[in-house]
């Protein structure tokens, strides 16, 4: 309990920052709403004007895209990505910081089991995640309610936002993974940012495939369609499972290759 304590409070000022920088993407968006609304042809008409690769890449549909869902899942895109980030972040320094600050000796020498510090710091990672997931879910529909021309299904917009945390749960489990196996992690910004727009502009160029049913499973960023929730108030089931395979299967591989490591402190 006390290493699960420390670690949530050392992940506070990232927590907070990642957090504001989400919900501040969607404020800034969502109060340009009222004025596309007010001029939907005209708004409709330049949309249409851009390259059907950017359309399908921000997941873009002429048909929705005035109304305040449809114009949601068009600005969504970004925050998940910002989310990404940090739960790739997250995942990736968890483990690996003990190496990187020269301190693993001290926690290893401790009567706990390494599954033990695992579980410990999953738990925290994962706490932080729900904790910027519930700030960002309760203040954006406050926000949303706040310029919207009509009334929109709340039920949507909660099922698209918990799309976020889906993802970023995937991409933490991820960076556990990743972090196992390396060495020696002296900096994690540039492993986080590649894997993350790695597989960004993986679902982007996916997004014009003819096949992408099938090439969707290569980018989870394309595991949740906001137009399909949109239409169907649903998730596509495949795609689900898929992420809960994703993400047991990382947890489990992270425990028993970091019961396996040989863990050194940076020189």
């Amino acid at each position: 309990m006390n290493m699960y304590l420390y670690e949530l409070k050392s992940q506070i000022k990232s927590a907070i920052t990642w957090t504001l920088v989400m919900i501040a993407l969607a404020t800034i968006y969502l109060v340009m709403y009222p004025g596309v609304a007010s001029d939907a042809n005209a708004f409709k008409d330049l949309i249409s004007n851009y390259p059907p690769t950017i359309r399908a890449m921000l997941g873009i549909n002429i048909d929705t895209i005035t109304s305040l869902l449809g114009f949601y899942s068009m600005i969504f895109s970004f925050i998940t990505l910002a989310g990404a980030i940090q739960a790739m972040n997250l995942g990736l320094s968890i483990l690996s910081k003990e190496s990187r600050e020269r301190t693993a000796d001290f926690l290893l020498v401790k009567p706990v089991s390494r599954s033990a510090i695992v579980t410990a710091k999953l738990s925290s990672a994962i706490t932080t995640i729900l904790e910027t997931n519930i700030a960002f879910c309760v203040l954006t529909p406050i926000i949303a309610n706040l310029v919207k021309i009509e009334n929109f299904d709340l039920k949507v917009f909660t099922m698209i936002n918990l799309t976020l945390f889906f993802i970023q749960i995937i991409f933490l489990t991820i960076g556990m993974i990743v972090s196992v196996f390396f060495q020696k992690i002296k900096t994690i910004i540039p492993i986080s940012l590649g894997i993350v727009f790695g597989f960004y502009f993986i679902g982007a160029f996916l997004a014009t495939a003819n096949d992408d049913v099938v090439k969707r499973v290569l980018s989870p960023f394309k595991y949740f369609d906001i137009t399909y929730i949109i239409t169907n108030k649903n998730y596509e089931l495949p795609y689900l499972i898929l992420s809960a395979v994703i993400v047991l299967t990382s947890i489990i591989a992270t425990f028993i290759l970091y019961n396996k490591k040989d863990i050194h402190a940076v020189s």
